[in-house]
């Protein structure tokens, strides 16, 4: 076997198992993400309710893989999803270790449905609303800060 050919074996042999990984395990296709400041506010008076510092899963990758690489979500942090267009949406606690409230917004940022969503014992329940934004933030977080549909959530550079 000459050289070329074994440097060229094993450079494909590599490349295979990084793809392997990476379909097995989609986070590992994840280098960081960039975050945001979402702020809660009375859809009736404008006061604020709450302000979470969120990650920003703006990829189908990011998406498809948004907390499931977390092992706890601190109360003040949470993840937004980010979607090119209001649409019905549904979400799924697929591989998590803790609970979570869904909250999905319109493109305007009011608030239009919100689910408390524990891990799962039945896989794959989904959890759906419309939505261009989701967030997702430690469960009890809506009822704690008093979140309810008409509210609004505004994003930091939307």
């Amino acid at each position: 076997m000459n050289r070329r050919y074994a440097v060229a074996l094993a450079g494909a042999l590599l490349a295979a198992l990084a793809v392997g990984a990476a379909l097995s395990s989609p986070a590992l296709l994840i280098t960081g993400y960039d975050t945001t400041t979402v702020e809660a506010v009375d859809g009736d008076t404008g006061d604020s309710l709450a302000t979470v510092d969120a990650r920003v899963a703006d990829g189908v990758v990011k998406q498809y893989v948004g907390l499931s690489a977390t092992e706890d979500l601190p109360e003040g942090e949470g993840m937004l999803f980010v979607h090119d267009e209001e649409a019905e949406r549904a979400y799924v606690m697929r591989d998590m270790a803790f609970p979570l409230d869904i909250v999905f917004a319109d493109a305007n940022g009011t608030v239009t449905r919100i689910h408390g969503a524990e891990p799962e014992s039945r896989p794959l329940t989904r959890y759906e609303g419309t939505g261009r934004y989701v967030l997702e933030v430690p469960r009890g977080w809506s009822d704690r800060h008093g979140v309810d549909p008409g509210d609004r959530l505004v994003i930091d550079g939307a």
